[in-house]
């Protein structure tokens, strides 16, 4: 293993109550548990020291915003051990809870029955600082499709380009980790900007809206604008929004707040399409309404 120094996490900052008011059902779709690394060892290979960030901790934000449904996304350091995961899905009810799992090159299908029985509905691929390998996308897209899942990916823009080929014709969904870290400031017919575009225009392509890390501004980060409103125009039934709580590896980026993070969706589009991305497109995507097919 290479030697790095592990970065600290900052504790998440306090939480403001947004301006608008949260659809009945409002859908956090990327935010993450960290409970006692007595109970929930981490990973030799991480990139950080995560602040302990537990269920009756996001409890909170859930309340302060009205969040209603939540996904839990696997952070990298915990490896491929999604067990936090699970057990933070059973606490927050399996009818309104659903998780994002990572695997490696050894799982098998039984490996998958189990997951989706603890209400796992999709992958993902950390090309960042994660530990699955791009090569395995074929295989994993293979093992999952019978089970309606889907693959997350957080990856480079510069890297999406290069495999964006690879995912047009996918056999399955592919949900886009922040924004799919598209640069803010180069416009939109910039290749890395509009290889998003044509990716939502295949029609299995989703978009998750959480761009303060891309942001070179402090908050409400208006530099993402531009980018965010367009991406919402051209495929407003394949966005989703993320919180991305409680905000580990920033990198030096200042804390944000998930308060002002919900507002800027409605800053980017009405109230409509805003409920379609908080309510309507989380259930289809990760099942909401199917709860009785997964007991």
């Amino acid at each position: 293993m290479d030697h790095h120094e592990i970065v600290e996490s900052e504790p998440p900052g306090p939480i403001s109550k947004p301006f608008n008011q949260a659809p009945t059902g409002a859908t956090d779709t990327h935010f993450h548990i960290f409970g006692p690394v007595d109970r929930y060892p981490l990973s030799p290979r991480r990139l950080y020291n995560p602040c302990l960030s537990t269920v009756s901790e996001y409890a909170k934000l859930a309340n302060t915003v009205g969040i209603e449904r939540m996904v839990i996304v696997q952070a990298s350091i915990y490896g491929t051990d999604n067990s936090c995961m699970i057990d933070a899905i059973e606490e927050f009810g399996s009818h309104r809870a659903r998780g994002i799992a990572v695997v490696d090159e050894t799982v098998q299908e039984k490996d998958i029955a189990y997951l989706h029985s603890k209400g796992i509905c999709g992958i993902r691929f950390n090309a960042i600082t994660g530990v699955t390998p791009l090569e395995l996308l074929p295989r994993i897209a293979a093992l999952i499709k019978p089970f309606g899942w889907h693959i997350q990916l957080w990856i480079k823009a510069e890297r999406l380009l290069a495999i964006s080929d690879l995912l047009k014709n996918f056999p399955v969904d592919i949900v886009l980790d922040h924004m799919a870290q598209v640069p803010l400031d180069r416009g939109l017919n910039d290749p890395l900007v509009s290889n998003v575009f044509r990716l939502q225009e295949t029609g299995r392509c989703w978009i998750k809206l959480t761009n303060y890390r891309t942001s070179h501004q402090p908050a409400p980060y208006y530099d993402a604008d531009e980018v965010s409103r367009e991406i919402i125009r051209n495929a407003p039934e394949r966005c989703v929004w993320g919180s991305d709580w409680p905000h580990i590896y920033l990198e030096g980026l200042p804390m944000p707040d998930a308060g002002v993070l919900f507002d800027n969706l409605y800053r980017w589009c009405c109230p409509e399409i805003a409920k379609k991305i908080l309510v309507d497109n989380p259930e289809k995507l990760y099942g909401f309404d199917q709860n009785k097919e997964r007991q």
